[in-house]
């Protein structure tokens, strides 16, 4: 009878897990089609919104207006340089080689123009157009006029470097006008030194307003 017993459970246990194996046969296949349905609805809905790279935007660059519709030509004057500490009325050329030195005041052609952000480079002969420049310095004004506008600078800071000192013409995050002369202003011959006035642009009347 004890025999008999146990194989009537040993049987039923074999039909309980044959029926949880059906059970889980047929669930599995259902449980990964919803899966997947909401997977391929999720990514519908991904694509249908938009990018963030794809929404125009605005930008200064593309919706402010050039202050100068067209440059200079090299050798071209273009505009005047005041400096009232010393009563001074200079021609601005564009350019800074000899040719342009000899005539007035040179622009650092690889520099921007008076008025646009970052630094513009103006530089001249100490014996001739820059000779009083000396008496200028910190807190004086130098004064740009140009087709565009007139631009007034206010000197932050005089610098002596060394002649072959490249940081007088870099990059500047704001509107900067840089101007510089051989030093000492007494030297006979070639100058080992630069005087360097750096200005902060102070006020901006347009030609146009």
């Amino acid at each position: 009878m004890i025999k008999k017993h146990r194989l009537v459970v040993f049987a039923g246990m074999v039909l309980l897990a044959a029926g949880v194996y059906l059970l889980a046969a047929n669930l599995l296949p259902l449980m990964k089609g919803n899966t997947a349905e909401r997977t391929t609805s999720a990514q519908a809905e991904k694509q249908e919104e938009p990018k963030e790279a794809e929404v125009p935007v605005k930008t200064a660059a593309t919706t402010e207006k050039a202050l100068y519709s067209e440059r200079p030509e090299k050798g071209e004057e273009f505009g005047t340089l005041s400096i009232p500490k010393i009563s001074a009325s200079l021609p601005i050329f564009h350019g800074a080689d000899e040719e342009e030195l000899e005539k007035g005041v040179g622009h650092f052609a690889g520099s921007v123009l008076p008025g646009e952000d970052d630094n513009s480079v103006l530089s001249g002969h100490r014996d001739t157009v820059f000779r009083q420049l000396g008496q200028v310095g910190k807190g004086d004004l130098l004064i740009v006029s140009t087709p565009a506008g007139e631009f007034t600078y206010k000197v932050k800071k005089v610098r002596i470097v060394d002649a072959d000192n490249r940081t007088v013409i870099v990059p500047r995050p704001r509107a900067t006008l840089t101007v510089t002369t051989c030093y000492p202003f007494n030297y006979i011959g070639d100058a080992p030194e630069r005087y360097v006035l750096v200005a902060d642009l102070y006020e901006t009347k347009l030609a146009d307003s």
